[in-house]
């Protein structure tokens, strides 16, 4: 049985380790899809994943990346065939079943999504979960009521992946988008994709949070949750719509129900990871269309597959800007 290249994720002697070894497909998890991986991407949590510093990974050993684009090798659903082009993100890919960083993949058909019509497999990994989580937040907010005529959107962690495609993709949609940002060095790179205005948030006095403050958003899509979750529910207008999205600040929210009760504000978890069909399909096609960020290719950069391990500090030391995606086919 033909072999292929992986980057498998273990614990040794209590500590996690990851590097690349050889697999061939009968150590590969069950699944009715089995898919030759062109591309995936790198996510903060996939650097988390794989050097131990956050606890992600539920089972070891594990090959990671949450997401994966590629062809079909081989089926047993129906709605998947040979040569047909797909995606596969969340659910337990890459964190408890093997994921994107490996040549060969195999999953159940439940978490494969055909490729849209004009969207490459490239640009499929450049949106990645990230796109798709952005892109869920933007939804699940204009089917709250959200439009651009409400007022303005604030997005936090607007550099990160997550941040960056939802900035992007709000612009686009004729909102004006106030980028918050701790990285001032950023602040062209916030404007070139569409930011009104750029807000840096070490000149937020967050030791003070008012219950209600004055109201200066309509919307809002925060990656990190802690005090400034609480700071933006405060400051929310009438009617206001929050996607909270993540926490990499703190998954700690200390507020009151204030901004809920007597503004009518709307806190919406958005969980990209077990979204089923067909709102998964629905999402991916707007993506495609009226959702594609327009300045996709400027936030993404290219790495070999042998380069990957590299970019996990990237990641970790937040120094990571926008989205990578990795060649795993071109090794």
């Amino acid at each position: 049985m033909k072999s292929f290249k992986a980057l498998l994720i273990e614990e040794r002697d209590g500590k996690v380790c990851s590097g690349f070894v050889e697999m061939n497909e009968s150590q590969l998890d069950p699944g009715e899809v089995t898919i030759r991986v062109a591309h995936s991407s790198v996510n903060y949590k996939d650097a988390l994943a794989a050097t131990g510093k956050g606890k992600i990974i539920r089972r070891f050993p594990c090959v990671g990346g949450i997401d994966l684009a590629g062809t079909v090798i081989a089926s047993a659903d129906p709605r998947f065939a040979p040569g047909d082009s797909v995606i596969a993100t969340s659910f337990d890919i890459g964190v408890a079943h093997h994921g994107g960083y490996a040549e060969i993949a195999r999953v159940p058909a439940d978490w494969v999504v055909p490729l849209p019509a004009c969207l490459a497999l490239f640009d499929a990994m450049a949106l990645g979960t990230a796109g798709f989580t952005a892109a869920l937040g933007i939804v699940r907010m204009e089917e709250n009521g959200l439009s651009p005529a409400k007022g303005s959107v604030i997005v936090t962690g607007a550099t990160g992946g997550v941040g960056s495609l939802a900035v992007d993709m709000l612009a686009r949609r004729g909102y004006h988008v106030v980028a918050l940002t701790g990285k001032a060095a950023e602040a062209d790179y916030l404007r070139s994709l569409g930011a009104a205005e750029v807000m840096l948030r070490q000149n937020l006095d967050l030791s003070k949070i008012r219950p209600l403050d004055r109201g200066r958003w309509a919307g809002a899509v925060d990656n990190l949750g802690g005090d400034v979750l609480a700071w933006i529910a405060s400051t929310m207008e009438q009617g206001g719509t929050i996607a909270s999205i993540g926490l990499a600040a703190s998954m700690t929210l200390n507020t009151t129900v204030a901004p809920f009760i007597l503004r009518g504000v709307s806190l919406l978890g958005v969980d990209s990871g077990y979204i089923r069909e067909p709102y998964r399909r629905g999402v991916w096609q707007r993506l495609a269309d009226d959702l594609r960020p327009p300045h996709l290719a400027t936030m993404t950069r290219r790495i070999a597959f042998d380069h990957l391990p590299a970019t996990f500090d990237e990641f970790i030391a937040g120094k990571a800007k926008g989205r990578v995606v990795v060649d795993v086919a071109g090794s």
